[in-house]
């Protein structure tokens, strides 16, 4: 399923690739995460075409809420449901029940929780996730599990750690005893925990390893931690994690964390950050950040990114972008959108060149610098 194929000599940065129901995943990536069946303000046909998108993330909790599991059963699925053939991964609803603390109970069962959209009662149990998902049909599945908040003291942390393990046996023999509903094998990835704690993330990442899975996945970081403690707890786990299947770091990130992290040996990221921030103003570009809304655009008549790492770069300025976006044209959004989001795959696009030709951690180093300016 993973192919390693090249190691970097001065990193643990590695290149790989992962077949798919749908298709190959070249590694390191970048996710778009399509929340509830889309990538807010982008058209499928730009993800490909412009984006150069390999696989998109759906949300588990929201598609669950709408339109719900019976019409995505009925579609046969979430790719027919979309029209959109490439891969899709799941998040297992996990994080959306963490952002719901007011309105949530956790138990061994599971975790009860009301929905955000009319206040309904719902149970979200390691069985329901992976029920769900086999409804939704992603080629790539997430272990239910809990995201502790940062700050955790250790015996939460501890706690929370060993619950997200015996919710992820319960997730495999749910997996075993029950078959895929629209013709193919899905992939499930069990999420290592443990906070901020080297020995609960040693533990939690040597029990994920044991149990063998196509890839693994690393949660509960930048969830409002240090970033020196994003990369030491990226890197300890990194270390455990068998090196022949894929690294997911969930919820990640800025450009220079992905680049870091990179670095670190993850092959797999998402965040909401390019779609999110763009929709807000804010541009990623190869020579820094801009809040495209500060005056000084105003009459700024060059590309969004003089090295036209975008397609939308060669066909709008600054200052038309700027006009849009503080006139709440919604052409502005989707212009910032489908530029950042270009942005982001043109990124790891660019590193896996340069783990290829073995210059990697120099043009890592470069590229951190100016990304992380503001312009």
């Amino acid at each position: 399923m993973f192919s390693l194929l090249k190691t970097d000599d001065q990193s643990a940065a590695r290149l790989g690739s992962l077949q798919t129901p749908h298709g190959e995943i070249k590694t390191p990536i970048f996710m778009p995460v399509g929340t509830v069946g889309s990538v807010k303000a982008v058209y499928h046909r730009d993800l490909i075409n412009e984006v150069k998108a390999q696989i998109i993330l759906g949300n588990t909790y929201h598609l669950y809420l709408r339109p719900g599991t019976n019409i995505l059963n009925q579609a046969g699925g979430l790719h027919k449901f979309m029209n959109w053939d490439l891969p899709i991964l799941t998040d297992s609803g996990g994080y959306q029940v963490f952002s719901l603390a007011e309105n949530r109970k956790i138990t061994e069962e599971g975790v009860k929780f009301s929905s955000h959209i009319d206040g309904s009662k719902h149970l979200f149990s390691p069985e329901k996730s992976m029920e769900i998902q086999r409804n939704i049909g992603a080629d790539i599945i997430m272990a239910f599990d809990e995201c502790p908040p940062y700050p955790s003291d250790f015996h939460y942390a501890k706690n929370s750690m060993e619950i997200t393990h015996r919710w992820l046996n319960r997730c495999i023999d749910f997996l075993n005893q029950n078959d895929p509903l629209y013709g193919f094998n899905q992939m499930l990835f069990p999420i290592v925990q443990g906070s901020t704690y080297d020995d609960l993330r040693k533990q939690s990442a040597e029990f994920v390893a044991s149990k063998n899975c196509i890839g693994n996945a690393i949660g509960g970081l930048s969830v409002g931690e240090p970033a020196e403690d994003m990369y030491k707890n990226t890197e300890l786990v990194c270390n455990i994690l068998p090196k022949d299947k894929p690294r997911y770091l969930m919820g990640v990130g800025t450009p220079w964390n992905i680049l870091e992290c990179i670095a670190l040996g993850v092959d797999m990221f998402d965040c909401v950050m390019p779609t999110r921030n763009g929709r807000n103003g804010q541009l990623f570009t190869s020579e820094g950040v801009i809040n495209i809304k500060n005056k000084k655009w105003e009459n700024d008549f060059s590309p969004i990114d003089p090295n036209g790492v975008a397609f939308v770069d060669s066909q709008y300025s600054k200052a038309y972008l700027r006009h849009l976006v503080v006139s709440g044209e919604i052409l502005g959004p989707m212009i910032a959108s489908l530029h950042n989001l270009s942005f982001y795959l043109w990124l790891v696009d660019e590193a896996r060149k340069k783990i290829a030709d073995g210059t990697f951690v120099s043009w890592k180093k470069d590229m951190i610098i100016k990304t992380s300016r503001k312009l």
